[in-house]
């Protein structure tokens, strides 16, 4: 057995471990709150995964994770920290519902493709630009990213509101989507599920990333910058562009989030748009490790506490935000490790500067 693998199986009991941990302490609190632990992590579970319309609510809301959280782990992957997936998801979805519902006369295949690559470009644009202020002038990609989504955020909802964009009504959104740009339904485990075909296409998108980090030169330039940008730089590799390619490609997937809202979903942008999935995204990449594969896992696992978190608020005395709760406790008992690494280096680097 191989130190490759070893690692990545201490990784996941770690992983593991933490989610555990995560689930006591909650029972706890239930059990503070006088409601029987074991009866409301049934009724969630039963609301996550106990019909085939819950595992299919569990899917939907588990598929913009999926592009949110590999697009934060491709980041990682780089050494970079890309905190501006909702703002990156936020300008996609809008350039989704804008185009989609104006131009017609392109087949079903055709218009689906044309969405994905309109938010590829869209949430790429966004994510680029944190990359070259990195690259120019140093500015760190955590305060850029941040201050980016609030950009983004006001932007269209003032963009939402102009004179050719609003939809008639008082609701302020944008004209429905063309039927050709609505993603297909998967109906083989619900007729009323709103899962999509972005779920297959998010699954096939953490193959290709896999295949491109592991495999490819280019991701071989990528965890290299990532690891250790000045041996990159000494050994050739214009890290550079290094970085504007790998923020571009993060905030294309974080991009294809918000088109998967819009065409499968929602079908227009409304103001406000949904928030929170790219923020939950930083979460999802946490828990699975900024793998590619560990990804889909995670986002499965925090489609399910959303989806079960309705079904225990409706049925228990128990609010809706003990998941929220959970969430917070499985990220921080995560982060912990991130946090112990990160001292036990700098423990070491003083160590050696000593002697």
């Amino acid at each position: 057995m191989g130190s490759g693998f070893k690692e990545v199986i201490r990784k996941l009991i770690f992983s593991l471990v933490s989610i555990l941990l995560a689930f006591v302490i909650c029972s706890i609190i239930i059990l503070i709150l006088k409601e029987n632990p074991l009866k409301v992590l049934s009724i969630m579970f039963q609301g996550s995964f106990g019909s085939l319309k819950a595992i299919s609510n569990t899917l939907q809301f588990a598929t913009p994770l999926i592009f949110t959280g590999l697009a934060v782990a491709f980041a990682f992957q780089g050494g970079l920290f890309n905190v501006g997936g909702e703002g990156q998801l936020f300008f996609a979805a809008f350039c989704t519902a804008l185009i989609g519902s104006r131009f017609g006369g392109l087949q079903v295949f055709l218009s689906i493709i044309l969405v994905f690559i309109i938010a590829f470009f869209a949430g790429g644009f966004w994510g680029i630009l944190p990359g070259y202020l990195k690259t120019k002038w140093g500015v760190h990609e955590v305060i850029s990213t941040i201050m980016l989504n609030y950009v983004m955020f006001n932007l269209t909802n003032y963009l939402v509101m102009l004179p050719g964009i609003k939809a008639p009504g008082q609701i302020p959104k944008t004209a429905d989507i063309l039927p050709q740009y609505t993603f297909p339904q998967l109906k083989f485990l619900s007729s009323t599920t709103r899962l999509n075909i972005g779920f297959l296409v998010a699954i096939v998108l953490c193959i290709l990333i896999f295949i491109l980090l592991y495999y490819t030169i280019l991701g071989f330039k990528i965890r290299t910058t990532g690891k250790n940008p000045a041996a990159a730089k000494f050994a050739g590799i214009n890290t550079k562009r290094i970085i504007l390619t790998t923020m571009l490609i993060s905030g294309g997937l974080a991009g294809f989030a918000g088109a998967e809202q819009v065409s499968g979903v929602y079908h227009s942008f409304i103001s406000p748009f949904p928030e929170g999935m790219g923020f939950l995204g930083i979460a999802v990449a946490l828990v699975g490790r900024n793998h590619p594969i560990g990804v889909i896992f995670a986002a499965i696992l925090f489609g399910a506490l959303d989806a079960g978190g309705a079904r225990v608020d409706m049925l228990t005395s128990v609010p809706r935000e003990i998941i929220f709760i959970l969430e917070g406790i499985i990220i921080l008992f995560v982060a912990s490790q991130y946090l112990l690494k990160f001292f036990s280096k700098k423990k070491n680097i003083k160590e050696v500067e000593d002697v």
